[in-house]
């Protein structure tokens, strides 16, 4: 019988916050949240965005002055908001409103008065032919023209697209541990894993101790690789803006980069790595390599995730050339404003004119069922399938196609075999990619509706939490999973409140699309279909089980005895994943960040005819002497 892959562990951020113990998800239903809940996440937002402090496990004023959790809501809750979500692009990623640019310019010689100074320093090699260069002084030389010249002049423009879905105001990666000159892609994997690593509430060292090192796995990357200006942007910019090509550039720009440093900086992992990129299909692609591997047993534990820092002004020139972006002139041609609300600039499944685009670091963290009760491991859900189709013939490589009529119809049926007719029409939701497009709109929600009436769902709700977090490309469908994990726990599947009312053309006899939060804790939730929908024909649908229904099925694996004591046994594993929240909410974050400690000299390798023992590692890592092809010459 194959081994459930469960999911233990999960965390990073993106623009509702912290991942982790549902901090982000609380932010996306916050008017559904009772006081005390929607306290505390305003207040750990508050302490992100430098508002308040921490001193202790008090929440103090810049001042110094201790605050309550009322007091925080009523003098910070507003400002939180405005702090959180999709937004106007801040400065601290650039200007958008006046924008650095190159303006080509043709210069024309006019008489004897075309000329000017330069440094002998600086004058090109070979000269251009349109220039009379003389002796001027000994530092200098005197260029006259004898014809036009093509020069480029720095200026600024009013850049079209105005929103994105960006990390809290003030908070940065960088400033919780030693960065050194790091894309902000890989700053965001540093923080993203650990924050998913404290939240597992058992000690990595018990988790390596306990399987093989070639028993672990990680699959981690990014869908563009890192493009602002530690890594391939400020590469390919060099030459044009008279700058050097730095050591770090290329090798830190590759999209396998974040995979390298979580083995490297964070876990000191030797197992199995990689890295699979499917367009906004990614982190599902990436899921689907763990899901797999613990199904054949390769692995007991995988770690999954993506990171990408997408909010540049190249890469959302080139999203913008193909009308894929929501602009500004957008938005006002909708909403009939000159100055649109940009909070409100991702309208899934709403009048809307193109998507916002964002930045995001999630990681899960996948056991074996068997290795989760043994370490008393939490489980907040089960995913045990992820179906990949292509689309076919196209006549646009950016238009969507019939594949995710495959993946989707797979993943109900997969769900419908191990939860039951009954569990899928009624306590099933589905997590759209939800794009922000016309073409989306119409597309997605008509699979949605016939896949639905195929399977007799009706009311069939559905989640688009690209409305409050943008599209982060890679790591989008590990938002959806992280928020459906957060559906699980409070029983409500988030609204999409950026719109005023769905759609005439979206197609939804069969389905349940809300402008409010969606009330399930009457019924539950048992299982959610997240979709992801990727340029280039990369569909991926994944099953997500939730833990009741997990829980279950490990009783009638395991018996009621064991499952009582694996119970005891997490009691503890909570306690200490709730000591980490509690101090993340107070700005403790305790990045894991471990350039150059513990390195393995090849000659300490313990090598012999059937194991290789490492330094460090509990357990020796047993080759595979069989092959299944062994007996092809005998």
């Amino acid at each position: 019988m194959a081994q459930l892959p469960v999911i233990v562990g999960f965390g990073g951020y993106n623009a509702a916050g912290r991942s982790s113990s549902h901090q982000g998800f609380r932010r996306m239903i916050l008017e559904s949240l009772d006081g005390d809940a929607r306290q505390q996440t305003l207040a750990g937002l508050a302490v992100m965005t430098g508002m308040i402090k921490a001193q202790g496990d008090d929440f103090v004023s810049l001042s110094g002055q201790t605050i309550s959790l009322a007091e925080i809501e009523t003098r910070y809750g507003a400002a939180v908001l405005e702090a959180t979500l999709i937004r106007k692009v801040e400065k601290s990623y650039f200007d958008v409103d006046k924008t650095h640019w190159q303006q080509n310019l043709t210069v024309s010689a006019v008489g004897d008065q075309s000329h000017f100074l330069v440094s002998k320093k600086q004058l090109p090699q070979p000269v251009p032919a349109t220039w009379q260069v003389a002796e001027y002084s000994s530092t200098h030389v005197r260029v006259t023209l004898v014809d036009n010249l093509a020069v480029k002049i720095p200026s600024l423009r009013d850049f079209p697209v105005k929103s994105a879905g960006q990390l809290p105001t003030g908070f940065e990666p960088a400033q919780l541990y030693d960065a050194r000159f790091h894309p902000r892609g890989l700053q965001l994997t540093v923080v993203g894993m650990s924050d998913a690593l404290h939240s597992l509430g058992i000690p990595w060292h018990t988790v390596r101790d306990s399987v093989k090192p070639d028993q672990i796995a990680v699959f981690a990357g990014s869908m563009l690789g890192q493009m602002d200006e530690y890594g391939y942007g400020g590469m390919i910019q060099a030459r044009q803006k008279g700058g050097r090509v730095t050591a770090k550039q290329l090798p830190l720009g590759m999209n396998t980069m974040p995979a390298d440093f979580i083995n490297a900086y964070v876990l000191g992992h030797m197992g199995t790595t990689g890295a699979a990129t499917g367009a906004c299909a990614t982190f599902l692609y990436n899921l689907r390599m763990g899901i797999e591997e613990i199904k054949a047993g390769r692995a007991r534990v995988a770690i999954v995730g993506n990171a990408e820092a997408p909010i540049t002004p190249e890469v959302m020139d080139g999203f913008g050339a193909m009308s894929a972006l929501c602009t500004r002139d957008g938005l006002s041609n909708i909403d009939g404003n000159a100055e649109p609300d940009y909070r409100r600039s991702s309208r899934p499944f709403g009048q809307n004119c193109g998507f916002t685009i964002a930045e995001s670091a999630q990681f899960v963290i996948l056991m074996d069922d068997a290795l989760a009760v043994e370490l008393g491991a939490q489980i907040h859900g089960a995913a045990t399938d992820v179906f990949v189709n292509a689309d076919g013939f196209k006549k646009s490589i950016s238009a969507p196609g019939p594949g995710n009529y495959l993946t989707l119809a797979k993943a109900v049926a997969a769900a419908k075999a191990i939860v039951g007719q009954e569990g899928v029409q009624q306590r099933s939701f589905v997590h759209a990619h939800g794009s922000s497009t016309p073409a989306n709109r119409t597309t997605e929600s008509e699979m949605f509706d016939r896949v639905a009436a195929a399977f007799g769902i009706e009311r069939w709700p559905v989640a688009a939490v690209k409305a409050y977090l943008g599209h982060s490309l890679g790591p989008a469908s590990g938002d959806q999973l992280v928020a459906a994990l957060g559906s699980f726990h409070y029983g409500i599947v988030p609204g999409i409140k950026t719109i005023d009312a769905v759609a005439d053309d979206v197609h939804q006899q069969h389905l349940q699309i809300s402008v409010t939060d969606i009330d399930k804790r009457s019924t539950g939730l048992d299982v959610a279909f997240i979709n992801s929908k990727g340029f280039g024909g990369n569909n991926a649908t994944a099953v997500v089980l939730s833990p009741t229904i997990v829980e279950r099925m490990l009783t009638k694996r395991y018996g009621a005895q064991t499952m009582a004591a694996y119970q005891q046994h997490k009691q503890t594993v909570q306690a200490r994943s709730e000591a980490y929240n509690q101090g993340a909410l107070r700005g403790r974050f305790s990045v894991q960040y471990r350039f150059g400690e513990d390195l393995l000299d090849d000659a300490d390798l313990d090598i012999s005819t059937t194991s290789i023992r490492i330094p460090g590692f509990a357990q020796a890592i047993d080759y595979n002497s069989r092959s299944e092809f062994e007996d092809m010459l005998g």
